[in-house]
């Protein structure tokens, strides 16, 4: 599976580790910071808690992702990414790119 992502990325070994450990931070740090800002906002971590953190989380997942490939040197591979993820998450767009009629 790893050979299949770096020969897809068309990385090193070296560059999939540090890109693997973005993920790996960023992902964290979202967690934290999502749950630090709903715990801001309400008193208990009740259903109304957990409901809520699962869009904060994916909304500031792509945030932290790029903070954390900065320092790491993998920040253009993330907003290449980041924005591809983006295109293909595009709500009222076919397959080929035309909009639905």
């Amino acid at each position: 599976m790893f050979r299949y992502l770096k020969e897809k990325w068309n990385v090193d070994w070296f560059q999939f580790v540090l890109i693997f450990t973005t993920f790996a931070l960023g992902g964290s740090l979202c967690a934290r910071v999502g749950s630090y800002l709903l715990g801001l906002i309400l008193s208990e971590k009740g259903f109304v808690y957990w409901l809520l953190y699962i869009p904060v989380v994916t909304l500031l997942w792509p945030l932290c992702v790029l903070l954390v490939s900065v320092p790491l040197g993998q920040y253009r591979f993330f907003t290449a990414y980041i924005r591809k993820m983006g295109s293909r998450m595009t709500v009222g767009r076919t397959k080929n790119n035309q909009p639905d009629s």
